[in-house]
């Protein structure tokens, strides 16, 4: 395919520089957004009578035709072509021939990749974040659904207090929300129209840059045209964010791995979504949880690509910028991957309620409540905490828990011990009366399943 730009030169390209310099093969897939951002650009041409009215209908009309021909087959792209824009143009003037040719009047590459990789992206973000709200109700159903479900609660891998799976599960419904937020907050950072800002400096002709923004849905046209060309930062931003979400769910993913294993037994995944060995017949792998992990690498790199990609770039448009799609493609593709696999993963799991009722039991964790037991008694915490210690101690060396422990036991370590404390340190007793704002008994994880999903309602509206 002949070169647009092959007037300057006096021989062809090197073949395997035009290979290195060719995007096609990954800006392709921008080949609608490439068109409508065309049909807007020509409409405006037309209105403003920088092109005839008939010319820029015509332009409109077979940029239409090129769409419709692409999307049934009947057109391939041509992956000799530079890039996606040279070629929906040369399309367009082989069928079209000087008509064709006026569209790109007052337009640069520059300014239209630009326009192009923000309208792909505001679709894209469109589609992530309908899949994290989803992700976000099947949170809150699994919490309805095992709101008397008593767990271990753990710091340092350690149990550590009695919680419930639902109020376990809410904690990712929050990280969710916010990660919804942060992708609402990019969108809305991106929404801004490059076009006319041309190659870095405007254009002589007298265009209206408004047409087109209200013509393709932005709240404004970029109001610097250096800026216009050479701003990546909504990628970055994009990039940082999703980086964020595959965070949450690797953390997700990686708890999903331990209760998995036979040292937990919380759960167990369905056949469907999980796999076995090539050896070892007794084995059931978690590998779509792994492969999260081992994803939110790629998509970290992603967001420190695109960092490193911009940092030494001076004003306007540098051809390294070229980089971004590729990177912020693959954050984009491997985030809806993981939630498309994770959500039906995580709804169709059973639940293994009477192992992690057994964990709990057997961890101490109860001891906190055995000391505020005795602060509610009058003792000081301090004084407090220590017998519980020492009780505890006085279990692992006897081999018993706490409720296991005899009631002339307890008072061996004060008085203030009576029948009452086998109440106060039973594990339903613990949950429930945990019910300040935002823990674990039944009532508060009802409140912030409610909140969470009055939340995701407005955050989705």
């Amino acid at each position: 395919m002949a070169k647009m730009w092959a007037g300057r030169f006096s021989k062809e390209v090197d073949e395997t520089v035009n290979a290195f310099n060719s995007s096609i093969s990954f800006d392709g897939r921008m080949y609608r957004h490439d068109i409508e951002g065309s049909i807007a650009h020509a409409e405006m041409l037309g209105r403003c009578g920088i092109i005839s009215k008939d010319d820029s209908l015509k332009i409109q009309e077979g940029l239409k035709e090129i769409l419709a021909d692409i999307e049934s087959g009947a057109l391939e792209l041509d992956m000799t072509a530079e890039d996606i824009h040279m070629f929906v143009e040369a399309e367009l003037t082989k069928r079209y021939g000087d008509v064709g040719k006026r569209l790109h009047t007052s337009r640069s590459r520059n300014d239209q990749v630009a326009l192009d990789i923000r309208l792909y992206l505001r679709d894209e973000i469109v589609q992530i974040r309908e899949l994290t709200a989803e992700l976000v109700k099947t949170v809150c159903s699994i919490a309805e659904e095992n709101l008397d479900t008593i767990m271990p609660g753990y710091t340092h891998l350690q149990r550590a207090q009695p919680v419930t799976l639902a109020h376990h599960m809410m904690a990712y419904g929050q990280m969710l929300l916010r990660d919804l937020s942060r992708l609402a907050d990019t969108a809305k950072r991106m929404n801004f129209n490059p076009l006319g800002s041309c190659a870095l400096a405007g254009t002589t002709y007298p265009i209206d840059r408004n047409i087109t923004s209200d013509l393709l849905g932005f709240t404004a046209p970029t109001v610097n045209s250096l800026d216009g060309v050479s701003d990546r930062d909504f990628c970055v931003e994009l990039a940082s964010a999703l980086s964020l979400l595959m965070t949450h769910l690797s953390r997700f993913s990686e708890e999903i791995i331990m209760w998995c294993s036979w040292e937990f037994k919380f759960i167990e995944l369905d056949d469907a979504y999980a796999t076995g060995s090539s050896i070892m017949p007794q084995k059931k792998n978690p590998d779509i949880t792994e492969l999260i992990r081992g994803k939110t690498g790629r998509v970290t790199g992603d967001l420190v690509t695109l960092l490193s990609m911009l940092k030494g770039l001076p004003l306007a448009y540098n051809k390294d910028m070229q980089e971004d799609k590729e990177a912020i493609f693959d954050a984009v593709d491997n985030v809806k991957l993981c939630l498309k696999t994770f959500i039906p993963m995580i709804e169709t799991m059973k639940i293994n309620a009477v192992n992690m009722r057994n964990a709990a039991a057997r961890g101490f964790i109860n001891a906190t409540d055995c000391a505020d037991y005795l602060v509610k008694k009058g003792m000081p915490f301090r004084d407090a905490y220590k017998i519980t210690g020492q009780l505890v101690a006085l279990c692992i060396q006897k081999n018993e828990t706490l409720e296991t422990l005899s009631l002339e036991e307890y008072k061996n370590f004060t008085e203030l011990f009576d029948k009452d404390v086998y109440d106060a340190i039973n594990l339903e007793t613990c949950v429930n009366q945990r019910n300040s704002e935002g823990g674990p008994s039944p009532e508060a994880v009802k409140i912030q399943i409610e909140k969470t999903r009055a939340a995701l309602a407005k955050e989705m509206e």
